[in-house]
């Protein structure tokens, strides 16, 4: 039976990549659920079938139009493992219509026990993008690592997907 890493390949190096820009500077997520991580394709064919594929080995548990373009998120049902966590859910958005993507991992998110004013405070010498705090359901803010970023908010995307949405 096909796995996910079979399917999108293995994150493991993209991980100790946020992990080590996290440590460097000096953002403890040691407490943090990584709720899940992204992953970006280059065309709405690409989506199509990466989505099928996905869904071979997973629990679709939503597709939502957002920003006029569709994404899913799955729920995996053997997690993606990274040293002592695991990761249970995989997002594939679909391209933005005139943007372009590199296919790859592209971003993770943890969840915060903090407002997301106070770990901005917290970390004062980061520059968070804060666009996502005016979203209306579970708002971020995000550190951008140019090739990949990492966003954090106050729920969980599957009690999201479940409850708020």
């Amino acid at each position: 039976m096909k796995t996910i890493i079979d399917i999108i390949g293995d994150p493991t190096s993209f991980l100790d990549s946020i992990f080590q820009n996290l440590e460097k500077d000096k953002v403890d997520v040691a407490n943090c659920e990584l709720d899940h991580i992204c992953y970006r394709v280059e065309t709405l064919e690409k989506y199509i079938s990466l989505k099928e594929k996905v869904g071979s080995i997973a629990n679709l548990l939503t597709e939502s139009l957002i920003n006029n373009r569709p994404i899913a998120t799955f729920k995996l049902e053997k997690p993606i493992i990274y040293k002592s966590r695991n990761i249970y859910l995989l997002e594939i958005p679909a391209p933005k219509k005139n943007s372009f993507y590199k296919e790859g991992f592209e971003h993770v998110e943890f969840v915060i026990n903090e407002s997301l004013s106070d770990w901005i405070n917290l970390h004062q010498n980061i520059t968070f993008d804060t666009k996502g705090m005016t979203k209306k359901v579970n708002p971020d803010v995000r550190i951008d690592y140019g090739n990949f970023s990492v966003k954090f908010h106050n729920f969980n995307l599957a009690y999201v997907i479940k409850y708020l949405d």
